[in-house]
């Protein structure tokens, strides 16, 4: 009865080198497991500027879309080249990143995210994506610090931190 499923990992990216850092990771994990790899760029057209930001200034949701795009089309090309491996998936999604990446996180074996902060888990605290997703996504989620960086799993990691 044993049912022979593909794994599936899914890997948050922007444009942080952190983020980058999680791709490659995942991507390499992906091959090590032989799963698919569901890339996931989110962007949220809700704006979230200061009172005293210039409105004029602001690009449009159309031009934030469309950097959100350039960010996904240049990620994959960094970490695959010009054509991505048949297994590996690309989504521009558009939503709040905790919540979209929480939803994609259901069914996956893996949910792989980058963290700038270098200094987490030793006392510093992971950004709010990281945070939900963690506390909330339905699968492990590893969190990679940066190009170079072990992995942590987050949920061991996390309470590694907070027993200090």
């Amino acid at each position: 009865m044993g049912e022979d499923r593909q794994q599936k990992i899914v890997v948050g990216v922007g444009r942080s080198p952190a983020s980058a850092a999680a791709l490659s990771w995942a991507a390499a994990e992906a091959r090590l497991r032989r799963a698919r790899l569901y890339v996931v760029r989110v962007w949220d057209p809700a704006r979230h500027v200061a009172p005293y930001a210039c409105v004029g200034a602001l690009p449009t949701c159309d031009e934030e879309r469309a950097a959100a795009f350039r960010d996904l089309a240049a990620v994959m090309r960094t970490e695959f080249g010009p054509v991505p491996p048949d297994d590996v998936t690309a989504e521009l999604a558009e939503g709040v990143p905790e919540r979209v990446l929480v939803q994609r996180s259901a069914g996956a074996d893996l949910l792989v995210l980058g963290v700038a902060a270098a200094v987490w888990p030793d006392g510093g605290s992971p950004g709010p994506v990281v945070r939900a997703c963690v506390a909330r996504a339905r699968c492990p989620v590893v969190v990679i610090g940066g190009a170079g960086a072990a992995p942590a799993l987050a949920g061991q990691a996390m309470a590694d931190s907070a027993a200090r």
